[in-house]
């Protein structure tokens, strides 16, 4: 979850770096940081890449979300990143509520996707178009998926579940109980373990920026 303007700065770098891009710099004082914000506005404005661009609006929409004590300047921008985040989910076909996904999310094309807001998932978790990721019954029982998890497309994960770290989740799996054992490949209607290697593109998180 992101709390503070580290926290921000850290997740962005790490989705810039999921995509191939290069982490930024941490603005050093309070004007710099609101230049550095409005910066990312015209940026999100231009760039033709809308599945970055909702990611980015993402964790914008958290980071103002999330502060405990808002100036004018917060409010205003709150209110432009969440209808953002909310605009290009419509655009897209995303379901993704705030506070979700940890740093360092990829998604891999725009399709309908839909995640329930109580579900929380790790660090650089590799999503694919089709999935839906929900509760079973009460709205409390969500999956837990830990961190650097592939999940294919058309995949269905749901009820109160723990998916291990490196664990793969195949195409249109149906996944309904727990997979404790991490870098596992599980499959199938109901999902089963299909093979011991699980995700080999394994990235480590820091919560520090060098």
């Amino acid at each position: 979850m992101i709390k503070s303007k580290q926290d921000l700065y850290t997740y962005l770098n790490c989705d810039k770096i999921v995509y191939g891009g290069k982490a930024c710099k941490i603005p050093s004082n309070k004007l710099q940081h609101r230049l550095w914000i409005t910066k990312q506005i015209l940026k999100d404005i231009r760039c033709d890449y809308k599945v970055f661009n909702f990611i980015s609006s993402l964790r914008m929409h958290e980071y103002y979300f999330n502060k405990s004590h808002q100036s004018y300047f917060d409010r205003i921008a709150l209110a432009y990143w969440a209808h953002r985040h909310q605009s290009l989910g419509y655009l897209l076909g995303f379901d993704i509520p705030i506070n979700v996904f940890g740093p360092g999310l990829r998604i891999n094309h725009w399709g309908m996707i839909v995640v329930n807001g109580n579900a929380r998932i790790g660090a650089f978790c590799d999503i694919h178009q089709g999935v839906n990721i929900g509760n079973h019954g009460n709205s409390d029982n969500v999956p837990e998926i830990g961190n650097n998890v592939w999940i294919g497309p058309g995949a269905r994960l749901f009820g109160k579940i723990h998916i291990a770290d490196g664990c793969d989740i195949g195409a249109n799996a149906v996944v309904n109980r727990s997979f404790n054992e991490p870098n596992k490949s599980v499959a199938g209607i109901p999902a089963k373990i299909v093979s011991d290697k699980g995700n080999r593109n394994i990235r480590v998180y820091t919560n520090t920026i060098n």
